[in-house]
């Protein structure tokens, strides 16, 4: 595809790798060739970096597919799933997942990312329900607008909560940005 046609969420083959394009800004000075810059994050190692490509150059787009996968369990660096159409098991490393695994829960549905027959990552849900197993006590007359609180909740993930979420309370998470959003 040409590059003015560049757009946040494509994955494009760079350096032999995928990237997906996490932003890109058109750019055309006085002078000179309109630009097309783009930020990126390769999909296998997860490193972010910045390009920049002429308006009218041909870039090359990854092949890559999604699948629907199931999460299954943990069993020390590895998080298993099974792909829902083939009933096949494979296991992605927690640094692969990188965030996601704190939003993992057991038979979560979930999509699978593969380049060349392998899988590189997961696409999960915006927002999951997650318990909170350890935070401060309830403070008397505390209300959403005093200040926040940290919370672990039973995946690991540790969050800022308002002053009257309890231990044991169902909380919604955000899992793009990892914010408290509300009581279940």
């Amino acid at each position: 595809m040409r590059a003015n046609n560049i757009r946040k969420g494509n994955v494009l083959l760079l350096k032999g790798a995928p990237c997906k394009v996490l932003s890109f800004t058109h750019v055309t000075p006085g002078k000179g060739q309109a630009v097309v810059q783009c930020k990126f994050r390769n999909l296998i190692t997860g490193v972010q970096g910045e390009t920049r490509f002429g308006a009218t150059e041909n870039v090359e787009t990854a092949d890559v597919y999604t699948a629907k996968a199931t999460y299954l369990y943990a069993d020390g660096e590895n998080y298993n799933f099974m792909d829902s159409s083939t009933y096949e098991q494979f296991a992605l490393s927690k640094e692969i997942l990188d965030t996601a695994v704190y939003y993992l829960q057991d038979n979560m549905e979930i999509e699978v990312t593969s380049f060349e027959e392998k899988p590189i990552g997961i696409q999960i849900p915006q927002s999951v329900i997650l318990t909170v197993t350890e935070t401060e006590p309830e403070l008397k007359g505390a209300t959403a607008n005093n200040s926040p609180k940290p919370a672990t909740t039973d995946t690991g993930l540790t969050l800022n909560v308002p002053p009257f979420v309890k231990e044991g309370d169902r909380i919604q998470v955000n899992t793009e940005t990892g914010e408290y959003i509300g009581r279940e």
